[in-house]
């Protein structure tokens, strides 16, 4: 079944503004559903609710109704519905406020894992990572990226894994450079070596690959339902709850605003419901608007590469120069450019009088590795499943003015 763009761009009424929107890895645009969500969840969230049980209410044994607030009900909604996207149950749900304090109370929470000795390992090409002076690790070992592809390689594990390893922490895919982690065979080598578990942000994967434990291999999932284009909430979600005796859980308690968290169900129906109109639950759904989704994605991100690969001035991270060359790594639609003797501000301005919206990469460990620290600056382009190959022809007339 071929992807139905048209349906996609429907459920994004921004799109009609006029505007060619490049910058999904940093500013995605919100979907009307979700916006009506948050709305309506602020809206109601202290509003008492009632709901009457089965039993009559009359007589001297009759149940009184259940009093609770709308919010309450809107935090439940947001946990099954995460709960749903990765494949395990609701009160393995921890929800926050941003993926960074998420991170922090995390560093606090694994503290009673880590015995003398105990060591994490950590990824340079990542932002977020654990705490090692919070978390009270004496020893942090760090994973190395491919300065030529940006893929962390997962040979590497196998010497940096032992017996005292407690936490293995890494991203899914780079948001800017799009290129892939085999978070799966990495998972592997963790289980095989270690009692460890694998913490994995999955955030720039989400909508064009699976994210459940089952097809990833690891214990605990990161997600910024903001990258998405939900509300600024953000989840760490467990495999199972028997791991929770294991940590102090009082370090992952604090208050979530229940009218943001009403756009998080939104959201992940949103996600169901971008391939079309389907039947079943919302896991069955998912699993199959992921794969019409990610396949269309796919087929954009290939398109993307090759036609920005034809500018004799272009580098493409990750993708261009002699050590990428007859890679053969996955990506999603993300990639980070620049060009020679252009400023990335000139780039921005030109592509923006063309009414293309693309992001200036500020500072990235991933990128600084590849070299964009000596360049004159870096764009980067997201796309999403509202884009289309007439948006990556315009932005490709734009930069041969340029090139």
């Amino acid at each position: 079944m071929s992807f139905d763009i048209a349906h996609a761009r429907g459920l994004y009424t921004s799109l009609s503004d006029g505007w060619i929107y490049l910058n999904a890895d940093s500013q995605p645009q919100v979907p009307e559903t979700v916006a009506a969500a948050v709305s309506r969840s602020f809206r109601n969230a202290r509003l008492m609710q009632t709901t009457a049980f089965d039993e009559q209410l009359s007589g001297t044994h009759a149940q009184a109704p259940a009093l609770k607030f709308y919010g309450n009900e809107h935090i439940n909604a947001a946990r099954r519905a995460l709960a749903d996207l990765t494949g395990t149950q609701a009160q393995c749900v921890i929800l926050g406020a941003q993926l960074p304090m998420l991170y922090m109370h995390l560093s606090q929470a694994i503290r009673p894992l880590m015995r003398r000795g105990a060591h994490l390992i950590s990824s340079r090409a990542d932002r977020n990572c654990i705490d090692p002076t919070i978390a009270g690790i004496g020893e942090v070992r760090y994973s190395e990226p491919d300065v030529g592809t940006a893929e962390v390689p997962a040979w590497q594990y196998k010497d940096l894994v032992s017996g005292s390893t407690r936490l293995v922490s890494l991203s899914a895919a780079h948001p800017h450079v799009g290129v892939l982690n085999p978070v799966a065979e990495i998972s592997q080598i963790v289980h095989e070596q270690s009692r460890s578990w694998v913490l994995c942000d999955v955030t720039a994967l989400v909508g064009a690959k699976p994210v459940s434990f089952q097809e990833l291999g690891v214990d605990i999932i990161a997600l910024d339902c903001a990258a998405l284009g939900g509300p600024e909430i953000a989840a760490l979600i467990f495999r199972d709850a028997s791991m929770f005796p294991r940590i102090d859980t009082t370090a992952l308690e604090f208050p979530i605003s229940a009218g943001l968290a009403g756009g998080v169900a939104a959201i992940v129906d949103h996600i169901a419901d971008l391939a079309g109109e389907q039947r079943g639950s919302r896991r069955n759904r998912l699993q199959s608007a992921v794969q019409e989704t990610g396949a269309y994605l796919a087929s954009l991100s290939r398109y993307l590469v090759d036609s920005l690969s034809v500018l004799p001035k272009v580098h493409l991270f990750g993708i261009t120069g002699e050590l990428a060359r007859n890679a053969k790594t996955e990506r999603i639609p993300r990639i980070s450019f620049c060009m020679a003797g252009v400023p990335a501000h000139t780039i921005y301005k030109r592509l923006l009088s063309h009414g293309i919206i693309t992001t200036m990469t500020g500072n990235d460990p991933l990128l600084n590795i590849m070299g964009a620290a000596e360049t004159q600056g870096v764009i980067s382009i997201g796309l999403s499943a509202f884009n289309t190959t007439n948006d990556i022809d315009q932005l490709l007339r734009a930069l041969a003015s340029l090139a």
